[in-house]
This record gives structure tokens, C-alpha cells and sequence, in this order.
């Protein structure tokens, strides 16, 4: 039985000190027995915390930076009028800071066979599945001196996928996609372009395009167009050792890499290509493999939400297997790992011609802006050794991806914000030039 403060303030007017009721019912009975025996009324009158039945609904997945509505219906079975107060306790991750202490509490009145249904607001700080944990119910009586409490368990699972903010550069691309497909202007020619159509020659035309059998059937000359090839393989691989739980700024850079792979999945499968995902550092971490283009990106989202970096140098030869397994024909394959010096020297030069040998490699990687604060950094003593320091990573950075470029490989080095639009640009030109 738990006393409330309405007891307590009860005893106080009788004399009583407030200790004597807590540990024994026989000395409280014995000192104050009209006060005592309205407490055991109370209690006997709240309604049973056990006997009470809980069912869930509402969102199984939110994104990051939005709310999720759980709902929680409770059924009072008993006699007796509940009149309870309710704590609906999740994870300290699944609420904004300073918004957990009202948001998952709740006051309940139900009388007797009724039910009644409170929704909790969750909003996630992290990426991930959110678990409900306890929910803590206290009974009080009518005349509010004693309560009963209980707990239950009632499971459901909140998954927080990433946000996706780079979205917004989408339509742009979509709009160049359409240049490329020629449905906006002329169509380019590459050595990975598909025959489309004839048309006139005008002034500054390739030469090589004329089509000489055309034009001895009319009066003008005539030149072939062409158009980007389609159902080409993009295989995505992410690097999850522990490179990518740096911070760059306010978030890690495998978020900052998810995000452009989201990016460039979206744009990819608009242009008719096939996209699988890898995630991998001494084991595969996830994997989209085979799906039709509607479903893709949806599959991708839920694949990447509960995907945290694992504190682990990144197995390089075991990652380019695992690579090979997954584009067995010509593909582009896109890496997302850093450009620190060591891990590339050591552990991805080495196999690089087992995957340039057969496939387009492009290996985008996050760029600290702060690195190229400090390398501008000037006026004090501090400040030229920041600058030094700065402009000295930048340089290593630079000669890691010169190293790349020697083996064939297609590097975008860039800050967090601006990774996803690079990468897509980066798509777009192999597309152009007919590189996929």
C-alpha cells in the first residue's frame, strides 16, 4: 500500500508523526484508529492494478526530426472507478531534451467495464528502433490516501529512420536526368550510349554522328542522337568501421553518408538503373539486394535506420569480395569511406584493380569544414599553428585522392551538406559520358 501526501498531511494535524504509518499497520491502527481505518478504506476501494488489460497502436516508424503517435488503451475490468495516474516510460532518445517530464504521463478515469485510450507524442533524437519499456500505473481511492501501484509491460517498437534532408536537391537533378534522356534538349554521345534517333545536323554537332546512309536518302544531313543506357547496376557499399562514427560537426559521418546514398537511390532508379546496397567493415552490416524500383528506396530507409558505425578498422579485402559478389557484370560501384591516409594506403589500394579491373569505381568521402576554418585561420600565435595544422590534413586529403584518381577512380571529397548533391553530380557526368 502507498500513502500519499494528503496522508501524510493528515497525520501531521493529528499528532502523529508520519514514520509511525509507513513500516507497521498495527502501530498506526493503535495510535490513530478513525484516521487509520479511512486509509484502509481508501486502499480497499482503488481499483486493482493487475486485473487491468493494455493494448498498443499507432506509428511503427517516423522519421528523424518528426513525431510518432503511440496510443495506449486501457481497460478497466473491475467493479470499482479507476482513477489512476499513468507513466508510459520509453528511452531518453525518443523525446526532445526537457520534454519527457509531461509527454509521457498521463491521468486516467475509467469506471467500471470501460476503457480509454492516451497517446504518448515521441520525439526521436536518434536513429534506430525505440522500445517501449514499463508502464507504471498508480490506483487511488476515493478519498485519495492510498493507492495502489503496479506495473506492465506492453512491447512496441518505434523505428526512427534517417531524415533524408537531402531530398530537396532531388527536382534539380530529375531536371538535368531529363537533359541527359533528351527530353528537354539535345542527347550527348558516350561509348556507354544507346542509338535513339535522327535528326538534322546543325553547327557544332560531332561529326562522327552523321549518319551517312540518312543523309544519301534526303537533301540535309542527318546525325544519330543518343541517350543514356539504362538498367545499368549501381552497387552502394558503406563503409560502417570506425571511421565513419567520426562527428563532422553535429552529426556522424555515416549519417552524413546515408544521406547520400538516399540521394542518389532516388535519382538513380528514376533513371531506370538497378540500385543494391552494401553496408560493411569486417562483416555485412545490412544489404538491398533485387528490388523493383518502386520499392528500392522504402527498402534502403529501413535497411540504414538501425545501421550504427562499429568501432573496428574496416576489413578492405573482405569488402571488395563481398563487393564482387554483389556486381558480378560491369557496374559503378560507389564507396562512402573516409580519405584518412593510413586506411587507404594500407587497406583499399592494395585491392583496388580487383574492382577497377572489371567496374567504375567512385569513392565519395565527408570533408571536416572546420579543417578548412583552421587552414585560414590567421592574426594570433595559436591561430598560424592551426593554420598549419589545417592546411597540412588538407594536403594529405589531397594526395590520398590524387593516389585514387592514378587507379581510375572517381573521388568526391566533400563537407556534410554538400556530399549528397556532389555525389549526385558525380552520377549524372559517368551517366553523361557514358561511363555506366
Amino acid at each position: 500500500m502507498a500513502l500519499t501526501g494528503r496522508t501524510a498531511l493528515l497525520a501531521a494535524l493529528g499528532s502523529l508523526p508520519v514514520g509511525i504509518l509507513a513500516p507497521s499497520w498495527t502501530g498506526m491502527l493503535a495510535v490513530n484508529a478513525p484516521l487509520s481505518l479511512a486509509i484502509l478504506c481508501d486502499y480497499a476501494l482503488a481499483a486493482p492494478v493487475r486485473t487491468l488489460r493494455f493494448t498498443r497502436s499507432g506509428d511503427t516508424s517516423v522519421r528523424l526530426g518528426d513525431s510518432a503517435k503511440v496510443q495506449l488503451t486501457v481497460v478497466n475490468p473491475s467493479r470499482r472507478l479507476l482513477r489512476a495516474h499513468l507513466r508510459d516510460a520509453w528511452p531518453p532518445s525518443s523525446w526532445l531534451p526537457g520534454a519527457d517530464a509531461t509527454a509521457s504521463r498521463h491521468k486516467l478515469r475509467i469506471p467500471p467495464g470501460e476503457r480509454r485510450r492516451v497517446t504518448t507524442l515521441l520525439r526521436p533524437t536518434r536513429r534506430g528502433d525505440r522500445q517501449a519499456e514499463r508502464i507504471t500505473l498508480r490506483s487511488y481511492g476515493p478519498l485519495g490516501l492510498a493507492s495502489r501501484q503496479g506495473t506492465h509491460r506492453v512491447p512496441w517498437t518505434v523505428r526512427v529512420l534517417p531524415p533524408f534532408t537531402s531530398r530537396k536537391h532531388l527536382p534539380s537533378r530529375l531536371a538535368r536526368l531529363r537533359e541527359l534522356d533528351g527530353r528537354t534538349s539535345v542527347l550527348t554521345r558516350g561509348e556507354g550510349t544507346e542509338f535513339d534517333s535522327l535528326r538534322a545536323y546543325v553547327p557544332g554537332d560531332d561529326t562522327r554522328s552523321i549518319d551517312w546512309r540518312a543523309t544519301a536518302r534526303q537533301s540535309a544531313v542527318a546525325v544519330r542522337t543518343w541517350r543514356p543506357e539504362r538498367d545499368r547496376h549501381v552497387l552502394i557499399v558503406l563503409d560502417t568501421g570506425r571511421t565513419s562514427a567520426g562527428r563532422v560537426g553535429d552529426i556522424p559521418r555515416l549519417d552524413a553518408s546515408m544521406d547520400a546514398t538516399l540521394l542518389l537511390t532516388a535519382l538513380a532508379t528514376r533513371a531506370g538503373d538497378r540500385v543494391d546496397l552494401l553496408a560493411y567493415d569486417r562483416r555485412v552490416r545490412a544489404q538491398v539486394r533485387g528490388r523493383a524500383a518502386g520499392e528500392v528506396l522504402s527498402a534502403m530507409v529501413d535497411a540504414l535506420a538501425p545501421l550504427e558505425p562499429e568501432l573496428v578498422e574496416t576489413d578492405a579485402r573482405g569488402l571488395s569480395v563481398a563487393a564482387l559478389t554483389n556486381a558480378p557484370r560491369r557496374s559503378l560501384i560507389v564507396l562512402l569511406t573516409g580519405l584518412d591516409a593510413a586506411p587507404v594506403e594500407e587497406g583499399l589500394l592494395p585491392v583496388l584493380p580487383r574492382l577497377t579491373q572489371r567496374h567504375t569505381v567512385l569513392v565519395a568521402s565527408v570533408r571536416d569544414p572546420h579543417i578548412e576554418e583552421m587552414a585560414g585561420a590567421r592574426g594570433t600565435v595559436d591561430a598560424i599553428y592551426e593554420a598549419a595544422a589545417g592546411a597540412e590534413a588538407q594536403e594529405r586529403r589531397r594526395r590520398t585522392a590524387d593516389q585514387l584518381q592514378r587507379h581510375g577512380v572517381v573521388v568526391v571529397d566533400a563537407t556534410p551538406d554538400s556530399l549528397a548533391p556532389a555525389l549526385a553530380d558525380a552520377y549524372l557526368a559517368l551517366k553523361a559520358a557514358g561511363r555506366l
